[in-house]
């Protein structure tokens, strides 16, 4: 007996020890093996190849100053904590990442909490002003949902509140969640990124002036450097020559360019030096105004016509694969215009119509460009349709709503419509397509018709197809990226804002989505198409079954807690009450 206790003592030895050293080879081996495994369906906590890449090249700290901290809302409270989460994520793969959580709000001083309020959105983040019922009383509470992020000498903010228009806070918070990844690991890449690529805005055919793009300009010169060129025939307006020892090529100066609403035909020798660009692998955002209407005569005549708007270029885009159809989309989800309905003394009195000739976009794709998105307005937009064209994939970003309907040209647009009311049987043609993407090899669109001319140039280096798969955005509206004036200073306003509703949209989101997708060499956007599941509990049906709830959770665990000690008090009772039989009785009972 005595043995047998001794192997078991030593064999509990051994297996403690072989367990020590286990666990000891395991920590060694994960020192030099970075794995993590994520268990959830959503893959949430794994973030992107391009993050991981990026957080591992980063050389120096950058820190995100979280203003998520205090007495916050549920709601708030709960993107905080996912806030906190994926920045743990980066520290998990980065050393240089940092972050505290402040609250604006501490300082006991209501001048000294004003003055920081202050200083926090002349940096450049927005606040948020809640509702919110204490004891009874009702109150106001600021809150800033961002972050400013700095680099070294550097630091730009991030907005970690996504919402769109109608959108209820639940939707809000998930779509704050899903972007987390895409707006922190893009502002470290802003911050951090060294030389950054050139884009430009195409000039001299009437497009869009400078300060019509102003807030366009300023927005992609956070990322971007900004030019504007005017083509004018020269081969080097977008192209430079590449000489080297064994090679003179042309190659690309710009690595996208825009041609935003342009009025005036192209020339043929512009149209081929552009369809060069492209066919080097550089980048196009096409805004064209397949016909052309202005809210200029409807406000002094409240009519005008709108007209076919014939820029040269139908013959390219229909080669790439794309056609503009030279028609005007109404639809009655509309941004709404003021009207003058009558006059009280000296004042007029105006009223709120919606526009059919102004769609209000709202994304409903997963892509990159668009997910999240708050909704985008358009002016007098047209619709697009896709053609053949080998090599070449075709993605519909944008289409207006199930309510709309379209109107060829020329049209005669009348405010007079505003005071009927739209039949729903005339709008009933479904959504239009309208904002178009192409990815893939392209083929040129001179390639059998070289202007005479350029087909002498042998400095052209004609190409017939592109050198490597590229990009395009086509868009059936110029005014997409145009930005308001304000009435009386007439300063340029932020792109997406309209003065008159007050309400802000997409557009500037949308532009920056589009050139960072068209220009991404990392492939960080890909991050935005993610899709994030919260399980929001169903606040209707909480209140419906509380007070089964409340009796499930409180009684429930006490009744399941007495039942299984009865059953164990039975079974010890059971196995001790046995008679006991000695030896002795044993024995007499032999004998």
């Amino acid at each position: 007996m005595t043995d047998k206790k001794k192997n078991i003592k030593r064999s509990n030895i051994i297996q403690l020890i072989l367990g020590i050293v286990i666990l000891f080879l395991i920590n060694i081996i994960a020192g030099f093996i970075f794995t993590r495994f994520d268990l959830t369906a959503e893959k949430r906590y794994s973030l992107a190849p391009a993050t991981k890449a990026m957080l591992r090249g980063l050389k120096d700290e950058v820190l995100f100053k979280v203003y998520l901290e205090g007495d916050l809302p549920p709601g708030f409270r709960r993107l905080a904590n996912e806030t906190k989460e994926m920045l743990d994520e980066f520290r998990a793969y980065s050393d240089n990442v940092q972050y505290e959580f402040v609250d604006p709000s501490s300082n006991p001083n209501p001048q000294e909490r004003n003055d920081g309020y202050k200083l926090l959105s002349e940096r450049g983040l927005q606040p948020t002003v809640l509702s919110v019922n204490k004891k009874g009383q009702a109150s106001q509470l600021i809150i800033f949902p961002g972050a400013m992020v700095s680099f070294r000498s550097h630091e730009v903010p991030v907005q970690l509140v996504m919402s769109q228009l109608g959108q209820n806070a639940d939707k809000a918070l998930n779509s704050s969640v899903q972007s987390l990844e895409y707006n922190l690991a893009s502002a470290i890449e802003k911050l951090t990124e060294t030389t950054r690529p050139q884009v430009a805005f195409i000039d001299g055919e009437g497009e869009l002036s400078q300060l019509e793009t102003q807030d366009a300009m300023d927005a992609l010169s956070e990322f971007y450097t900004v030019e504007r060129v005017t083509i004018n025939k020269k081969i080097n307006s977008l192209a430079t020559r590449l000489i080297g020892k064994s090679s003179d090529m042309l190659v690309n100066k710009y690595r996208a360019i825009i041609i935003a609403k342009p009025t005036r035909p192209f020339d043929e020798k512009d149209k081929f030096l552009i369809d060069q660009f492209i066919m080097r692998g550089g980048k196009v955002l096409w805004l064209i105004d397949p016909v052309f209407a202005s809210m200029d005569s409807l406000q002094k005549y409240s009519t005008t016509m709108g007209l076919v708007n014939d820029v040269n270029l139908e013959d390219m885009l229909f080669n790439y694969g794309v056609r503009l159809n030279t028609n005007l989309v109404m639809d009655k989800v509309a941004l709404p215009i003021p009207v003058k309905t009558g006059q009280i003394g000296d004042q007029p009195q105006f009223d709120f119509f919606p526009w059919y000739f102004f769609p209000v976009l709202t994304p409903m794709i997963p892509h990159p460009i668009v997910n999240g998105l708050n909704a985008i307005k358009t002016e007098f937009i047209s619709s697009i349709d896709t053609v053949a064209a080998e090599g070449v994939k075709k993605t519909v970003l944008l289409t207006t709503s199930p309510y709309s309907r379209t109107v060829n040209a020329p049209v005669f647009i009348d405010l007079d419509i505003l005071r009927r009311p739209a039949e729903p049987s005339q709008y009933n043609k479904g959504p239009q397509p309208v904002a178009l993407l192409l990815e893939g090899s392209f083929t040129s669109s001179f390639l059998f018709r070289i202007p005479p001319e350029l087909s002498g140039n042998k400095d052209l280096q004609f190409l017939q197809k592109s050198r490597k798969p590229t990009k395009m955005i086509v868009v059936a509206d110029g005014d997409i990226i145009k930005n308001q004036f304000h009435f009386s200073k007439g300063y340029p306003m932020p792109l997406g804002y309209d003065q008159y509703t007050r309400q802000t949209f997409g557009n500037r989101d949308f532009l920056l989505n589009a050139m960072n997708y068209l220009c991404d060499d990392s492939g960080l956007i890909s991050v935005r198409s993610r899709e994030v599941t919260l399980r929001m509990l169903d606040a209707t049906k909480i209140e419906r079954q509380r007070l089964f709830w409340q009796i499930l959770n409180v009684v429930f665990p006490l009744v399941l807690i007495l039942l299984f000690s009865f059953i164990k008090f039975r079974i010890r009772a059971r196995k001790y009450s046995r008679p006991v039989i000695s030896s002795t009785t044993n024995q007499e009972t032999s004998a």
